[in-house]
């Protein structure tokens, strides 16, 4: 029995994952087909890279819930850059980048030096950021033509390198995006598990008092933690704008949720009960296979977040109770 409940614990996700893969693959055999399952990994690159920088602050025993603003803030922002003010792609990209990891600065010094819990500083920047990313288009969308508040038509375009990042192709197959999310998986996972900096960030988020009695610098690891947050958010964002081609005044919608619910059921995979960047992009790519699965089986997409919830749910208490049961 003890056995069992150890393999219940370790491979119970995997297992629901593997069981429901074929599940819909029989009822349903297009699901099973290479675009489908790269569509699959396509749609869930931009939360799931959002998740991985909500790892971090989950590590050190914090939540940012600022990501899916300072993402959609990246789309206008980068857009803006190239639209309206002609920069090229490369200068947009590091701009946005340097704007999110800023926004995390932010966050980590309201934090830490402010003393304003976690949850209530991340929810005001969030809330900020989502008035000012609309202030510079006047609310609009930005795309390639498009007309300036004096009448002027904007002359700037997004360049073809820029592009690429969302919308290219290795091979004709593989989505430029999906290694992007891949590729900083591995990098967020070595850190984590392999390097000192991740030790130190679990030993934080366990016990950040005793953190600090060994001689951690608790404060700038936390701060660390955020801006990384709003480094790697401010990344999902550029990739968004890549890929979409224009700047969406609602393409932040529904990131935030996707991506603190993809680091959540990362807590379920292989039994970890602790945030992790592998189980953070195992449960992304559940999610958006799940919901693919459904959409092709038909079901009304106002199931779709009842269902998220209910599995994340279930996911955690799971793992959680049958762990305190040993």
């Amino acid at each position: 029995m003890e056995n069992l409940k150890s393999i219940s614990i370790k491979y119970g996700f995997i297992i629901v994952m593997i069981a429901s893969f074929v599940g819909f693959g029989l009822a349903e055999p297009a699901f099973w087909g290479w675009h489908n399952l790269f569509s699959i990994l396509l749609g869930v690159t931009i939360y799931g890279i959002l998740a991985l920088g909500v790892t971090f602050t989950l590590v050190t025993d914090g939540l940012d819930l600022s990501v899916g603003s300072t993402a959609a803030m990246s789309v206008m922002m980068a857009s803006y850059f190239m639209v309206v003010m002609e920069m090229s792609g490369m200068a947009a990209l590091v701009t946005c980048l340097v704007i999110g990891a800023l926004i995390g600065l932010m966050n980590g010094l309201l934090i830490v030096k402010v003393k304003i819990p976690d949850l209530l500083a991340t929810l005001g920047t969030m809330f900020l950021i989502q008035g000012l990313q609309l202030i510079p288009s006047g609310g609009r969308s930005i795309g390639t033509g498009m007309m300036l508040p004096n009448g002027d038509e904007a002359m700037g375009e997004f360049t073809e390198g820029f592009l690429y990042l969302g919308q290219g192709r290795v091979f004709d197959l593989i989505p430029t995006p999906v290694l992007f999310m891949l590729a900083l998986g591995l990098i967020v996972y070595v850190v984590l598990e392999h390097t000192r900096w991740g030790r130190v960030f679990y030993a934080i988020g366990g016990n950040a008092e005793a953190a600090r009695l060994v001689g951690a610098n608790v404060d700038r690891y936390r701060i660390m933690a955020y801006v990384l947050s709003g480094l790697i958010a401010s990344f999902g964002g550029v990739l968004l704008a890549a890929r979409v081609g224009r700047g969406d005044v609602s393409s932040g919608s529904g990131l935030l949720l996707d991506a603190v619910g993809a680091a959540l059921i990362g807590f379920a995979v292989l039994g970890a009960r602790k945030p992790n960047a592998f189980g953070t992009i195992v449960g992304a790519i559940f999610v958006g296979m799940l919901l693919n699965g459904l959409t092709m089986l038909n079901l009304p997409y106002f199931w779709q977040d009842f269902i998220k919830g209910s599995v994340l749910v279930a996911a955690l208490a799971f793992t959680f109770s049958l762990a305190k049961q040993r």
